[in-house]
């Protein structure tokens, strides 16, 4: 399969390099929820792949919300009394609350300081603020700089526009031999944060170079849009496209060096609940699994009670549960060329699994089969592994009875998913099971 050839092909250390550079090109970019950093960044993925690019005008209504005015920032600064710049949107997209109002005057410290804000827990970072929906101005700086300001004229420039544009997202569509679809789904808005934000846009480009003029079974699609706004405009103008939705993963925070986490989808036990949840307990390494809950990224979204669907998000260290989340210290050194790859290397093993889950029919249902004398213990002797390659042949045995997947069996035997399928493959050579349907439990042909 061609999973199979992108797992065994891939240089790590390579695709984590490349999935860095990709955040370092971006990272600079002034993006928000709309306006042209947002197609700036597109243009990067488009690159590489070919995007297709949407734009859905302002005033458009999308479920129960409304496309807002397209927000576009040239220029941001405070300066002193005597001119000097004390705080610059040259030096930092973040020092500018996103969605700020226009605005040019001269004010009292007293006048200028409900617009500023800062962290006084992490004195030395910039928050990350914004203002989606209702008008306002302002700027974030560190405290230590907030707390050195003195009493005097500042002058303030906002140099932004809020009129009617477009919400702009992109698209990929890399067709399989079934219509059933896996969608990846990343926001794309966030400005100068490497893992809340670009980091799953690194690994969700970099998959779909992979998987492009592959063989595959499912079809795929990939989605970089702006946060919430993005994944509600997307549902309200494609509902043909969500009825093929069978499995989906949203992707963030997936460069940091913390453990692997998987929350799951509203249903809990969806197929790729079970598989992401199967994937990181056979990593040899650590990991979290979280339920659903209605709040995080644009899962909760995909999986609100009118849609459903089988959507769960891939990360590492959860929103809010790293100090550098939302904050100037989630930046280029936060993320690291190793954790990407490892991230990287996980969802391919997810989507592998995926692709080949399969179901088995026993053709020696009565009693279990002589295995001796068909060679197959001696076809596995001297290999480490082999009491659990011999209890894989057992569980295959009986489990394969036209109801239960591979998946169910490597659950059941506690063994990885890749060992159970190749046991499962020399028993269908050897005349032991046949291959009757594909999917997880209950969806077996007969």
């Amino acid at each position: 399969m061609s999973l199979a050839e992108v797992e065994r092909s891939l240089d790590v250390q390579e695709a984590g390099r490349r999935m860095h550079a990709f955040a370092a090109r971006a990272f600079p970019i002034v993006r928000s929820i709309t306006g042209d950093g947002m197609r700036q960044t597109l243009a990067l993925i488009r690159e590489r792949v070919p995007l297709r690019i949407h734009e859905v005008p302002t005033g458009t209504p999308v479920l129960d919300w409304t496309v807002p005015p397209e927000w576009n920032l040239r220029e941001a600064w405070i300066a002193d009394s005597t001119g000097r710049r004390i705080v610059d949107l040259a030096a930092s997209s973040l020092h500018v609350v996103g969605y700020s109002t226009p605005v040019r005057a001269r004010m009292s410290l007293a006048e200028l300081r409900p617009h500023l804000h800062s962290l006084p827990s992490q004195p030395s970072l910039v928050p990350y603020r914004t203002a989606y929906y209702e008008p306002a101005w302002g700027f974030c700086l560190t405290h230590r700089q907030l707390e050195g300001l003195k009493d005097g004229e500042y002058e303030v420039c906002i140099d932004s526009t809020l009129a009617p544009g477009s919400l702009t997202y992109g698209e990929l569509v890399i067709p399989g031999e079934l219509e059933d679809e896996v969608l990846l789904s990343c926001h794309s808005c966030h400005p100068a944060l490497a893992n809340d934000n670009l980091s799953g846009m690194a690994v969700a480009a970099l998959l779909a170079e992979s998987l492009a003029g592959r063989k595959l079974r499912y079809s795929y699609r990939f989605l970089f849009i702006p946060g919430t706004i993005g994944s509600i405009t997307w549902l309200a103008r494609n509902p043909d496209a969500v009825g093929r939705i069978r499995h989906g993963l949203v992707l963030t925070c997936v460069g940091d060096p913390g453990d692997s986490t998987y929350k799951r989808s509203r249903r809990g036990d969806a197929e790729i609940d079970r598989v992401a949840v199967h994937v990181l307990s056979h990593a040899g390494s650590g990991y979290a699994v979280q339920d659903f809950f209605p709040y995080g990224y644009d899962e909760r979204q995909y999986c609100s009670p009118g849609y459903d669907l089988a959507v769960g998000c891939l990360m590492r260290s959860p929103h809010g549960r790293f100090p550098e989340y939302h904050t100037s210290a989630d930046n280029l050194d936060f993320i690291t060329p190793a954790a990407l790859g490892d991230s990287f290397v996980k969802l391919v093993r997810i989507l592998r699994i995926l692709e080949e889950n399969r179901t088995y029919r026993s053709c020696h249902p009565y009693g279990e089969p002589q295995l001796g004398r068909r060679g197959l213990y001696k076809a596995v002797g001297g290999q480490p592994d082999t009491p659990d390659r011999q209890m894989s042949m057992l569980w295959a045995l009986n489990l394969a009875d036209g109801r239960h997947s591979l998946l169910d069996m490597a659950e059941r035997a506690a063994l990885p998913f890749a060992l159970m399928q190749e046991t499962a493959e020399l028993l269908v050579q050897h005349g032991l099971l046949r291959e009757i349907g594909s999917g997880g439990s209950g969806g077996a042909a007969t």
